[in-house]
């Protein structure tokens, strides 16, 4: 069945169903946000290591979304909202059943692989079985807010679990969920698809994933491993090779995933920059603040989550307001009101000392992330699809997709490196003994979890130091951010807007 002759009205199990869906997916993404310190503690893992965690999730659903879009079109948006529901809940049994922090990562990787199934099947079916614009916007809109309760709900379901229970318990909700979503979605979905003119770009997609795979790799573990050191070397070079041959496959590809001339527009270009640089200084500061409240200032799981819960209920209480600016408001100033104030926000988590751990004290800063965020989000996908031609406005809003998530694998990455590197440099001289062999061994959060009472304050500060230092780039990214909006976006007078509600849905999956 092909989406223009099949459905006419959107029911409302369908809608339910493909709220569930994406509500799963988002929901499994902010889950581990609250726990990082409980998952450092309990395998006795390095900075590095717990950046993973969050990076081993997103670099799959960047990865695969753009193609798991195709083969929803080509095969069926049904079977594949089942399978992702699947594929979803086996991950997050990995990871509520995990011994070791290998064993998460092969979790967050196999649910990665499921909810990039289920973010564009469960859009597409809704844009599917919506013709008419008004249609589409409301059920947008109730896809777009379902996005932002499961952010909301994932930081305070697992920060709850992992306070009471075992920090593994904040996993078995999301296996609950993902089991309903199969199921529901079997029941209840109307199928779609649209084969016309679809193909899988599979030199295309087995370079971008080699190489960015090859990239986030070598950052990751460039902190540890030493920089000159042969598999660092090895891994970078691979994915130089890897993205050069990106390239020449999408110039050669008969139906590429991304078209190359994309890139000559510079708005679109700019708004790839942009979603690249917000979503690293978000995610990363994200990372800064999941790692200081938990693993250095020792808090319970849901203390150390309630910022997050905060930073999440703002765009579910500005989506409605948000969606009706962006049909009035030019995107480039959302963006540049949403970057501004999220640079203000990093700073300030920047200047705040490390002991700092009442919640009062984080509300003025993540309350001008969540507002930063919200308006990043909404407009970031508007920026890019209006400044291509009409007919590549899907291409555009995967590409940015694909370019936003990656950047928030990239934040933990890159800031952890960066944060760990900075607290050993600073604990240089400071330890003796046991304490120093096991900063050499496990690095400086091993230090601030066992050891001596004078060698934990030193880690202690020294990470603070660390931390602020991320944390001032992840300001400093989304610096350039706005100044690379103010000097390149521009709105394209040659062609129609997007229909409304486009842009919201889009940006919500971030």
């Amino acid at each position: 069945m092909t989406d223009s002759t099949s459905l006419k009205r959107l029911d409302p199990g369908t809608l339910i169903a493909c709220c569930l869906a994406v509500a799963a997916a988002q929901l499994c993404i902010t889950v581990p946000s609250p726990i990082n310190g409980e998952i450092q503690a309990a395998f006795g893992a390095s900075g590095s290591q717990v950046a993973w965690v969050t990076s081993a999730f997103i670099l799959p659903t960047a990865i695969l979304e753009l193609n798991f879009g195709v083969v929803g079109d080509l095969f069926g948006r049904k079977r594949l909202l089942v399978l992702g529901g699947l594929v979803l809940a086996l991950g997050e049994l990995l990871n509520a059943t995990s011994q070791n922090i290998t064993m998460m990562w092969t979790g967050q990787a196999l649910a990665g692989i499921g909810a990039a199934a289920l973010f564009p099947s469960s859009l597409a079916v809704i844009a599917a079985a919506t013709p008419d614009g008004k249609d589409r916007a409301k059920a947008v809109s109730t896809w777009a807010l379902s996005i932002s309760f499961a952010s909301a709900l994932g930081p305070l379901s697992s920060g709850i679990l992992a306070t009471v229970a075992d920090f593994r318990w904040a996993f078995v909700p999301p296996v609950v969920l993902g089991l309903i979503v199969a199921v529901a979605c079997w029941k209840l979905v109307t199928d779609s698809k649209a084969p016309e003119g679809r193909a899988l770009d599979w030199p295309g997609q087995i370079t971008i994933a080699v190489g960015l795979t090859a990239l986030l790799w070598g950052v990751i573990e460039g902190g540890d491993r030493g920089w000159g050191s042969a598999a660092i070397v090895g891994s970078l070079t691979l994915a130089a090779v890897a993205l050069v041959g990106f390239v020449v496959a999408e110039t050669r590809a008969a139906s590429p995933m991304f078209s190359l001339g994309l890139l000559k527009i510079p708005s679109f270009a700019a708004a790839a920059v942009v979603a690249l640089a917000g979503m690293f200084g978000f995610i990363g500061t994200a990372y800064c603040v999941s790692i200081r409240l938990g693993a250095v200032m020792h808090l319970s799981p849901l203390r150390a989550g309630m910022p997050f819960v905060i930073l999440q209920l703002i765009p579910l209480l500005l989506a409605p307001v948000l969606s009706k600016m962006l049909t009035r408001v030019d995107a480039r100033w959302l963006l540049m009101g949403g970057l501004l104030p999220m640079a203000a926000g990093q700073f300030w988590i920047a200047a705040l000392p490390i002991t700092t751990t009442s919640l009062a004290a984080f509300i003025g800063p993540v309350l001008l992330l969540g507002v930063g965020f919200i308006c990043v989000v909404s407009s970031l996908t508007s920026a890019a699809v209006n400044a291509v031609p009409i007919n590549m406005t899907g291409m555009a809003s995967g590409a940015t997709s694909l370019v936003r998530e990656f950047g928030q694998g990239l934040g933990p990455a890159v800031i952890s490196t960066i944060a760990m590197s900075a607290a050993s440099s600073a604990l240089v001289g400071k330890l003796s003994g046991a304490d120093a062999g096991m900063e050499k061994a496990a690095g400086p959060l091993a230090v601030v979890n066992a050891g001596s009472a004078q060698a934990k304050a030193a880690a202690q500060t020294a990470l603070g130091h660390g931390m602020a230092l991320g944390v001032v780039i992840c300001g400093c990214a989304s610096l350039l951010g706005a100044v690379v909006t103010l000097l390149l976006v521009r709105r394209n007078t040659e062609r129609a807007t997007v229909e409304t509600g486009e842009p919201s849905v889009q940006a919500a999956t971030a």
